[in-house]
């Protein structure tokens, strides 16, 4: 699984087949991979920047913790694709003929 960096966005391969140690790091930049900002439930939109209800609060979002729900997801590339589709979709839209 390719993986995006909060920190320098730099691009980094990880068995997924395996939970995400504490202690994991970017290779690039020595970010601490198994924080809030690299999971899937992140959300700065939401109560405590989290769409879990259940996970405990967090305040430290880059450092590592020890949060029961935290799944590693790539929320880089999924915001720069749907960036990619907004755009897409308004060039269309407004399309000289």
């Amino acid at each position: 699984m390719d993986i995006h960096c909060f920190r320098c966005g730099n691009v980094f391969e990880r068995d997924d087949s395996r939970a995400v140690a504490r202690s994991e790091e970017c290779p690039h930049c020595g970010s601490e991979i198994r924080c809030c900002k690299m999971c899937e439930f992140y959300d700065p939109d939401v109560f405590n920047e989290c769409r879990e209800l259940m996970a405990e609060r967090v305040v430290e979002k880059d450092k590592a913790n020890f949060c029961n729900y935290y799944r590693i997801t790539d929320k880089i590339r999924q915001a720069e694709d749907n960036q990619k589709k907004i755009i897409d979709n308004a060039e269309s839209l407004f399309k000289k003929k």
